[in-house]
């Protein structure tokens, strides 16, 4: 199968009259969800009235993400779509952290089926890493965002005007900076990178090549391209171009930095992110300030949530969309 076919069968909706004990369906609806450079770092046990969403530390990515924050909120981010698609069959979950397996225990009950805008906007959903058009947003529309973004104990920040984006820039082009100076944060993204359909088919994760704006290339052609490109200030002016053309910028932030609140901060991302699908935006993370240690509390205090812990950053607006990442079998993420 090539990367076009895979792709109309992993990004679709399923047939109607779905049964609800279908739970390997509800699992696919999961794995659409986001995670850092597409680790999909998840495991699935299936059990009566009840699936568990669990870590698979294997897909760690320990220069990028040290602390595991964004592989835990990546669980919140698979929990919120396997909410979403159970209510769509008629199943109400019960969603709580699982001290015990660091996971996601999600119980349901029997309950009227409602296919809401959300859930329709799951297979619409992409990190779209391209230039938006700038127009900005309704007061309306703005508020449906701000709403689908709160959670328990997790807050969305929402920033429209130049001087904010200007800021958030600058602390960008900081993260870049960083990482760029790291080089096994450079090795690690190289190897979550899959620079043509093949690689991508075969490996049914990371991150497509042309999901970033490159275009597809045999393996060793693609690394000689990063080669001569790959830097802080080629990135920066990418990411700056892409800041000052988005309509807002999100910062999702937490109350509290433990593993509860992570999950809770991916729930609220995969919301509001599906809420900009159902509106017919588009989002893309900017996370560099916040996956810097050193720079993260200095960006916290500069955007005014204070001693918080900024969990998530993401730019909004009008744009095209994008190649999409592949999704693994359903079977190779059940336990």
């Amino acid at each position: 199968m090539n990367y076009s076919d895979r792709v109309n069968k992993t990004w679709c909706h399923s047939a109607p009259g779905a049964s609800p004990q279908d739970y390997r369906e509800l699992v696919r609806y999961a794995t659409l969800a986001a995670s850092s450079h597409n680790t999909q770092p998840w495991i699935f046990e299936l059990e009566p009235n009840r699936i568990r969403v669990l870590p698979d530390l294997s897909r760690r990515c320990p220069a990028v993400d040290p602390d595991d924050h964004h592989l835990y909120a990546s669980l919140g981010c698979a929990a919120e779509n396997l909410l979403l698609a159970a209510q769509a069959v008629g199943l109400k979950g019960y969603c709580q952290f699982d001290v015990s397996t660091s996971g996601v225990v999600i119980d349901f009950e029997e309950a009227t089926a409602v296919r809401s805008a959300l859930f329709e906007a799951i297979t619409l959903r992409q990190c779209s890493r391209s230039e938006y058009d700038g127009v900005p947003l309704a007061a309306e529309v703005l508020a449906q965002l701000q709403a689908a973004g709160q959670g328990d104990g997790v807050s969305v920040l929402l920033m429209t005007d130049a001087d904010q984006k200007a800021l958030v820039a600058d602390y960008v082009a900081k993260g870049n900076d960083a990482q760029f100076a790291d080089p096994e944060w450079a090795r690690e993204l190289k190897a979550w990178i899959r620079f043509n359909g093949k690689e991508a088919v075969l490996s049914g994760d990371g991150l497509y090549g042309p999901v970033m704006g490159n275009p597809a290339a045999p393996r060793w052609l693609g690394l000689l391209a990063m080669k001569g490109s790959f830097s802080a200030n080629n990135q920066n002016k990418k990411d700056r171009r892409h800041i000052d053309s988005s309509s807002a910028i999100a910062v999702i932030y937490s109350e509290a930095d433990d593993i509860p609140h992570w999950i809770e901060a991916g729930r609220c991302y995969q919301r509001l992110a599906l809420q900009a699908a159902a509106l017919g935006l588009r989002t893309a993370f900017i996370n560099q300030p916040v996956e810097v240690a050193t720079l993260r509390p200095e960006f916290a205090c500069a955007i005014g949530i204070g001693g918080r812990r900024p969990d998530l950053i993401v730019r909004i607006g009008h744009g095209p969309q994008m190649p999409r990442s592949l999704r693994r079998p359903v079977e190779d993420v059940i336990r």
